[in-house]
């Protein structure tokens, strides 16, 4: 291992975050003050290498603290966990929201992803941008999808320093137990980012933004998470019939509703019995690859390897998708109970919620929802008296589409760059930390509480014979009323679109995100399951609809489509790495003519996009090509 240190000194401020996190350090070899006695021997190496997963923490916790990440910063994080500066500056550089140049305390993050772009964001990025000149204190970014589509345009601001919180944001913590970290007193990782302030500005305006940008104290309320719910009270609604009528911040509400009923059952069952309802129930991952969660469960818990680990993907960053934070910002405690359930399903004693960095009020509800179980005792130790045991630990992402992927998540996570691993080993035998390891992603985890409460067969009554339950559905766009929609499996995407009310002029709908495929308005009896997609030639990914209208020219969508694959590329393989690049020089070409023109750049694309997707190692690279192709062949979109 080359530790190669610089010269530069972190400043109090950076000195500060990091030690809140940490703890103080023990010897000058962490950075103390130098004594003789420090000199004679090294203490705690092996102590602090262990600690490698606090790496992505104590970014988060130098940029809340000071906006951006200095050498003299990064420098002392490193020998407080004895990282390689060189490692730590690939990871702080691998992800959108960490900055390790100067800029100012404030930044304003506008999406300019597909809803957001539909909405006017490219003139709400150009007038911000004038009102905001270098003078202002505030930085304006242009940012990819900030899964707020429903409310499009869209815009984040993040505040660096010293400030007031929410007050329930500020209760006392006790820190997980068993898993990497616990030798921190208490929750570090919420102390280390205390200084951070946020305020969400959706839908935007030149002067919401502004003034958010300018005053975030005074920025507009941020609508309750029931809005985005079009279907909201309604207490038939399986996954989302808390949302709007349970006070999220209520552990007592959740309970009154039928919290908690699904853990119960599960220990009535055990751990094998559990396994047994989610396989009979037909359950398939809600986040995209359809994988049969109950087979997943069974591979995990079976491994003779411990400790097991369970990983809640949190991260949706497909554009469009904005169900999951719905779920955690309107019913949190249902995440909590379900990841539960999975961890006594699987034998996980320890998980982790790793929750996209863009989600800042969907944090809020879930730190205080785990706290709350953990002092009411369901979290920690001897779970309701079942001597089962079990806590989660939140990790905040930090603006990376790629650690969607589990194995991109696994590695950044430990602290290293959010490259997607090689498989096999797969997960369930070598995931988190080298060990057997559950992912599912929210939706997937809170699909289990209805089938333990009504039965699996109950369960696998609704919805198709190979696609079973509820599934939800991000409607945005060119729609009257855009939002979370939950249906079950079989309704047609016109009878999605009927309840969202589309607008007149349709000239497309995307399936699936930007990694998924556009349909004609013709189309529209296409069945919303994984094999009714399937046969049309396209796919249902993570239930992503938006609406496109004739007033959205078809290419800049395309090319804004080539433009976010070649920015979150990761960069590991040659096709992936190579193939957006040409894939977004050929779009531009294409832009620029007509015709016949274009032939030789369509043909290229075709060719690139076989290539990515035959030969890239993980499913951003193999669907990149996705949307333009079906664009190309089912829209017409260049002829």
């Amino acid at each position: 291992m080359d530790l190669r240190f610089g010269d530069s000194k972190p400043t109090d401020e950076e000195r500060a975050a990091v030690d809140a996190l940490l703890g103080p350090p023990e010897s000058s070899w962490e950075g103390a003050d130098r004594s003789d006695a420090d000199l004679r021997w090294a203490r705690g190496g092996w102590a602090a290498r262990d600690r490698r997963d606090l790496l992505l923490p104590g970014l988060h916790a130098l940029n809340d603290r000071v906006g951006w990440i200095s050498e003299g910063g990064l420098d002392y994080l490193c020998r407080r966990l004895t990282v390689p500066p060189s490692e730590a500056y690939g990871v702080a550089t691998f992800y959108a929201m960490f900055s390790v140049r100067p800029r100012p305390a404030t930044v304003l993050h506008v999406c300019t992803d597909l809803a957001c772009a539909a909405a006017g964001a490219p003139k709400l990025c150009e007038a911000a941008e004038a009102r905001l000149g270098p003078g202002s204190g505030v930085k304006v970014e242009r940012a990819p999808c900030l899964g707020l589509c429903e409310r499009a345009p869209a815009a984040l601001v993040i505040r660096a320093g010293e400030s007031a919180r929410p007050a329930f944001e500020d209760e006392v913590r006790s820190g997980p137990k068993g898993g990497p970290g616990a030798q921190l007193p208490g929750n570090g990782i919420e102390k280390g980012r205390r200084g951070r302030r946020t305020a969400v500005c959706a839908p935007a305006t030149p002067d919401t933004a502004v003034q958010a940008a300018t005053t975030p104290e005074n920025a507009p309320e941020e609508p309750a998470a029931a809005l985005a719910v079009p279907q909201a009270p309604d207490p038939r609604l399986l996954l989302l019939g808390r949302v709007g009528t349970v006070d999220p911040a209520g552990l007592d509400d959740y309970r009154a509703h039928g919290g908690y009923t699904a853990l119960r059952r599960a220990f009535a069952l055990g751990p094998a019995g559990v396994i047994r309802e989610v396989t009979d129930s037909g359950l398939l991952g809600r986040g995209g690859a359809a994988f049969p969660t109950g087979r997943k469960w069974q591979a995990t818990a079976s491994q003779p390897d411990h400790p097991h680990y369970l990983v809640c993907n949190a991260d949706e960053s497909e554009p469009g998708t904005f169900k999951d934070r719905v779920l955690m910002e309107g019913d949190p405690y249902a995440l909590v109970e379900a990841m539960t359930v999975a961890a006594y399903a699987t034998g996980a004693r320890h998980g982790y919620l790793y929750l996209r960095g863009e989600y800042p009020r969907a944090l809020v509800r879930m730190e205080h929802a785990i706290t709350q179980a953990r002092a009411r005792g369901l979290l920690g130790d001897d779970i309701l008296g079942q001597g089962f045991s079990f806590d989660v630990e939140i990790r905040r992402g930090a603006g990376a589409y790629i650690c969607g992927e589990e194995t991109a998540l696994f590695n950044s996570i430990e602290g290293f760059r959010g490259e997607p691993r090689s498989k096999p080993p797969f997960p369930v035998e070598k995931g988190l930390f080298g060990r057997p390891t559950v992912a599912n992603n929210v939706e997937t985890l809170v699909n289990v509480l209805p089938i333990l409460t009504l039965g699996a067969q109950a369960y696998a009554a609704i919805g198709t014979g190979a696609s079973t339950g509820p599934k939800l559905f991000c409607v945005s766009g060119s729609v009257a009323r855009p939002g979370i929609y939950e249906l079950p499996f079989g309704a047609t995407l016109g009878e999605l679109l009927t309840l969202a009310g589309v607008r007149d002029g349709l000239r497309a709908v995307l399936l699936g995100g930007a990694a998924g495929g556009f349909v004609r308005p013709d189309e529209l009896d296409i069945p919303l399951t994984f094999e009714g997609t399937r046969e049309a030639g396209t796919t249902l990914g993570s239930g992503v609809v938006m609406a496109f209208d004739d007033t959205v020219p078809l290419p800049r969508l395309l090319l804004r489509i080539a433009e976010f694959f070649r920015d979150e590329s990761c960069g590991q393989c040659v096709p992936c790495r190579v193939g957006t690049v040409r894939q977004e020089e050929a779009l531009h070409r294409i832009a620029a003519r007509t015709g016949a023109d274009a032939a030789a750049d369509i043909t290229l694309l075709r060719e690139v996009g076989r290539a990515m997707r035959d030969a890239s190692i993980c499913g951003l690279g193999q669907t990149a090509w996705n949307a333009v192709e079906s664009a190309i062949d089912r829209l017409g979109a260049y002829e």
